[in-house]
Parts: C-alpha cells; structure tokens; sequence
C-alpha cells in the first residue's frame, strides 16, 4: 500500500471491509435486526463512495466551513444522506438510530484508515478533516430528510385519525386517556378535553372493569386483544361494540401506551342474531324448532347427568288439525298453531322449552322434574288449555291434543331416544281415543 495514498482512493479500495465492521455494529440497532445484509448496507456504499468523490472535489473555505456545519451545496438533487434519512423512517428507526448508523461509519472508516497509517499529516490529515466535514453533512441531510418524512406521516396519520369514522383512542397504563379522535368526541358527546385525563371508570361507562382487566393484559403480554361490549353512549349512537387494544412500544421495547380502535357493529350484529333465531326458530310460532330444541335437550340432559336430576320430554300431535286446515283454510289453519304456541308457554315455566318441530307436532322439556305426579299434572294442564275454544276473528275452532311423555335416565339417556320414546307414547295416547297423554312403556 502506498504510503501516501489519498483517503478517497482508500475508502474505495477497502470498502468492503469497512461495510463488513459497519454491519456488525448495524445489528444491534432493534429495528435493522430484522433486516438482511443488503437491506442494511442498502444506502452505505453510495453514501462512502460519494464522499470519496466528495474527498476528491476542490472546495473553498466557505464551502468546508458550512459543510462542517451541515450545510452542503443546493444542487437539486437528492443525495444518498437524504435517501437512507427517508427510508430508515419508513422502517422504524429513531432519530438516535439513524445518527447512529453515521457514527458507526464514520468510525469503521477511521478505524481502518488509523490502522493503515498510524501517522497522517499534511494531505492526509486535510482528508480526514473533510471525511468528517462530508459526515457531518450526511448527518445533517439524512435527519433533515428523516424529519420531513415525520412530519408529512404526522400529517397524514393526523389526517386519517380525523376522518376516520372509527372512535380511535390512545391510553396511558394507568388506562387514562391521552389522545382521542374526533369520532371518539362525537360518540361519547363529550368534548376532547373532558375526555383526556379520564378513565372508563371516571365517564362512568359500565363495562369498564373488564375493559381494565383486558388492558392489564396487553400491557403484561405486550399482546393484541380483540373484545366486544353492550352499551349505548350518551350520543344515542351504538349498542354493540368491538374493540381492538394494541400496546405501543418505546425504543426499549417497553410498552408506554395503549392503542384502542373501537367500531360500531350494532347494524352487523343484530344482522346476524337475526339470521341465527331464523335458522333456529319456527317462522310462524317464534318457538324454538327441531335443531333448536334438540341442542337444548342435549344441554339439559347433561345438566340432569351432572346434577342427578330428572327430566321429562313431551311430545303431543294436535288431534283434529287437519280437519280444521281443510275446511277453513290455511290461514286459519296458521292462525291457530299461533295460538297453541301461546297456550303451550303459558302452560310451563319459564325454564321449560317449548318447541314446534313442524306441523301440527310439538314438544316440551320439563327440567328438574322431581315426581311423576308434577310432569302428569303439566300435561293434563296442557289438554285442557288447548281443548278450550279457539276463537277467532271469522271463525272458532276447537281441537284437542294427544300428549306422550318420556323421562330421563328412566326411559332413555340421549336427547335422540328420550325424543323417539315420547313419540312413541303419543301415538299410543292417539291410539287410545285422543285427547289423552300416555307415559312411554305405560299402558294408557
């Protein structure tokens, strides 16, 4: 190696192991962490080969002195300093992350150059003042960049917290407000101001106890969490919410603050709690219908399981229906199952199922039945409802009703037998002159 070779002429000859020490040091910055080789050295190179050029210039005195300063000619084009200052923000680094990086570069090419000559004077020593009048300018103009990318992401994520629809809040971890959108504002019909500083519990919104649990854990967890909540605001706006509460992290890796977007799903979820009563409801009678009613007795039959308590299944097939549908029609017909339905549930407790499982057919489940004598005295009640006139609008009808009856453990112990078995008692109660219940392996 030439003893009086130029800085320019060396940074471009040992460039590669100058990069080699810059990305060793590039991996302890957490956000490059992430990143492959040539993602980190993706500006380096251009920036060392255009301050050896830079090195090369001739340049005044005042030209040395701003650049010192970091202040470097307006050209019009964008240097690689600024380049790497945009970008690196776009990634997640700080400030202090990006000024780093320079420091880091500014001693692998020091550090090399020292080595190779541990003595410099005269041209030399003039290099590496400029070397490091050229850093300071790419510090400079890296951070100038870096700082108007900020702010124009300020601007539009300003601009997005503020057109959006969504109520977005940020919390501090003691859960008290510190930032709150303009759809947050209008939703709770308070102004910013008497929202910041306050907590869920200081607004008096009632599901706050859980909304502290669950931000508890993404402070614990550094987690995501998804919730739901009933309420309606003081705006009359909403009754069924989800929200979402992601932590925000400092540089450390500690979490400072919360971020919490709600959204009104009021519209979604009455939609779909609409869709699943159709899918599990009868249309005419509002009652519960066959998959219904079967899922509920599987429900119940475990509970009697691990309760050592009986149940019992009715299952009663309306007699003379069909005569009633041929020569009145079936809109009096419709008229009355309606009416049946409505007997049957005043018939039962509240706790009790009453289903319509299609037809003239229905079912009852009677939960902690404790004497036979009870569930007999249901039934007969049951009869007797429905063998009173039915008066209608244009026309009274009358019918009568057969009614079986099944009880669990005794006569079966799944949903589907205990329903078979009382089918079967009613049919011996049809077949026994109607208007009668029958008690399944009983004769009537």
């Amino acid at each position: 190696m030439q003893v009086n070779m130029r800085l320019a002429d060396f940074i471009r000859a040992e460039i590669e192991p100058i990069l080699e020490d810059w990305d060793a040091f590039a991996k302890t910055i957490f956000s490059a962490r992430q990143m492959g080789k040539s993602g980190l050295r993706d500006h380096a190179r251009e920036m060392l080969l255009e301050i050896a050029d830079d090195l090369d210039s001739h340049q005044s005195d005042s030209e040395r002195s701003a650049k010192s300063q970091g202040r470097g000619p307006e050209d019009g084009e964008e240097s690689w300093a600024e380049v790497h200052g945009g970008d690196r923000q776009t990634s997640g680094f700080s400030v202090m992350d990006t000024v780093s990086e320079f420091r880091a570069l500014r001693a692998s090419v020091v550090s090399h150059w020292t080595k190779a000559y541990p003595t410099v004077a005269g041209q030399q020593l003039e290099d590496l003042t400029r070397f490091h009048e050229a850093i300071d300018q790419a510090v400079a103009e890296s951070l100038e960049q870096y700082a108007t990318e900020k702010e124009m992401e300020t601007r539009l994520f300003g601009a997005i917290l503020v057109a959006s629809p969504d109520p977005i809040y940020v919390l501090d971890l003691e859960g008290r407000f510190i930032y709150a959108n303009k759809a947050t504002a209008d939703l709770f019909a308070l102004a910013p101001e008497a929202i910041i500083g306050q907590t869920t519990f200081d607004l008096g919104f009632p599901f706050a106890e859980d909304f502290k649990h669950n931000l508890e854990r993404v402070i614990a967890d550094q987690s995501f969490f998804r919730g739901k909540f009933v309420h309606t605001f003081a705006s009359g706006k909403g009754e069924r919410f989800e929200y979402l509460l992601a932590p925000v992290l400092d540089a450390h890796q500690h979490t400072e603050a919360i971020v919490c977007i709600s959204r009104d799903i009021t519209e979604q979820a009455l939609a779909e709690e609409k869709i699943w009563h159709n899918a599990h409801h009868d249309l005419l009678t509002g009652l519960p219908n066959r998959r219904l009613f079967l899922d509920r007795l599987e429900q119940e039959v475990k509970h009697a399981n691990r309760s050592s308590l009986s149940l019992a299944v009715l299952f009663m097939d309306l007699d003379g229906f069909k005569e009633v549908n041929d020569s009145f029609g079936h809109e009096v017909g419709d008229r009355l199952l309606s009416d049946v339905a409505a007997r049957l549930n005043d018939c039962v407790r509240e706790v009790d199922t009453v289903a319509r499982m299609g037809g003239d057919e229905f079912t009852v489940i009677l939960t902690g039945v404790k004497q036979r004598k009870d569930v007999e005295l249901v039934a007969q009640t049951i009869i007797d409802a429905l063998a009173k006139l039915f008066l209608g609008a244009q026309q009274s009808v009358q019918i009568t009703v057969s009614v079986g009856i099944s009880f669990y453990p005794q006569d079966a112990d799944t949903p589907v037998a205990l329903l078979e078995a009382a089918d079967k008692a009613m049919y011996s109660a049809k077949d026994s002159g109607s208007n009668r219940m029958c008690f399944y392996a009983a004769s009537c």
